[in-house]
């Protein structure tokens, strides 16, 4: 009989929410929460031997030590798969997902299959590492998504062929390989097919798809900046102490501005940060390591800027995902466009 592991994260590890994501690295033996799911769909060929649960935050802020422990969980177990998730649009628990199974995978030589949403950014970070599929945008879609994840794991054991990625239900790995057509089609006729469906604006499937690119143009420089009002806007998670928009400590999907009339300086105490990626210390120490006007005030007050705008925008960019962070970014520009201003320091971590 096979075996497999799965790795979970505190929260479908039944460990607890948000105040257990620095939950230390634990491997339990049997099924826990969607290991239940998974063994059920596997049915009697596949074993799932152990679950491993990890909190989102101890793997993102202390990710080698994670790793590592894990590793030594698994260094006299035997196992011929392993899996990871499901992991939905959560970007921090899919960016875990991919870390310990990019480590698994070269440790101990075994299929890797997890599952994400299209808007995690753990999809980008790994999917040229492992087998990771197309996957819903909650919770909701877990039986479903461990569905899609069962008949390939057993294909990858039984040593039945593989198809395409698209066909499998995976994103694409970058990964070519040489196939023979049944019936043979030579690659003349199917290039000039592609080209006639092309030219009569039929469709047609490419056999070398090329990525969207999503470009944004240079912006003109600022003809003169001793008369521009600058803006600041983080991804660093600075906020007021109260966190008045109740920005979220990771995959945020929201923002605030925060007025700084008459301010030389962040105080700590009266500013921190809500960002879950980073040691909070220093920031909120200083939170001008983040956001820094004193540096744009002593600008302003020697000329060299015209003025500092009375706003700085804030948000937090660990886990939060692509489309979450273009909705902001068109929001925040739209304020600053209105607000007149000419230019934006944009800081992170």
């Amino acid at each position: 009989m096979k075996k497999a592991i799965l790795y979970i994260n505190q929260f479908f590890g039944q460990i607890g929410g948000e105040d257990m994501a620095d939950f230390a690295p634990e491997i339990r033996e049997g099924l826990v929460g969607p290991a239940m799911e998974l063994q059920k769909q596997l049915g009697d060929d596949v074993k799932v031997t152990h679950t491993i649960i990890c909190g989102d935050n101890f793997m993102g802020s202390r990710t080698e030590e994670a790793i590592n422990t894990i590793l030594g969980f698994l260094a006299d177990k035997e196992f011929d798969i392993f899996f990871a998730g499901p992991a939905f649009r959560a970007g921090r628990y899919g960016v875990a997902c991919g870390h310990i199974g990019k480590a698994v995978k070269e440790k101990f030589n075994v299929p890797v299959i997890t599952s994400m949403n299209d808007e995690n950014p753990g999809v980008e970070m790994f999917r040229k590492d492992l087998y990771v599929f197309k996957g819903g945008a909650s919770a909701a879609a877990m039986r479903k998504d461990i569905g899609s994840m069962v008949p390939f794991a057993k294909k990858l054991l039984n040593g039945e062929e593989l198809f395409p990625a698209d066909e499998e239900g995976y994103y694409g790995r970058g990964v070519r390989h040489q196939v023979w057509l049944n019936p043979p089609v030579n690659a003349t006729d199917r290039v000039i097919d592609m080209l006639l469906k092309k030219v009569h604006g039929e469709p047609f499937v490419s056999e070398l798809p090329i990525p969207a690119q999503d470009l944004v143009p240079i912006a003109e420089p600022v003809k003169d900046l001793s008369k521009a009002k600058i803006a600041i806007v983080t991804t660093g998670g600075i906020v007021p102490v109260d966190n008045p928009d109740r920005i979220q400590s990771a995959s945020a999907t929201r923002w605030g501005k925060y007025d700084v009339t008459g301010m030389d300086n962040l105080e700590g105490g009266v500013f921190k940060t809500v960002h879950a990626g980073f040691d909070p210390a220093a920031a909120d120490a200083d939170p001008d390591v983040i956001v820094p006007l004193d540096a744009l005030r002593a600008y302003e007050k020697e000329g060299k800027i015209g003025s500092v705008h009375k706003y700085f925008y804030s948000t937090v960019g660990t886990g939060t995902t692509q489309g979450e962070a273009a909705r902001m970014g068109r929001e925040i520009v739209k304020d600053l466009a209105e607000q007149g201003v000419d230019a934006v320091i944009l800081t992170s971590t």
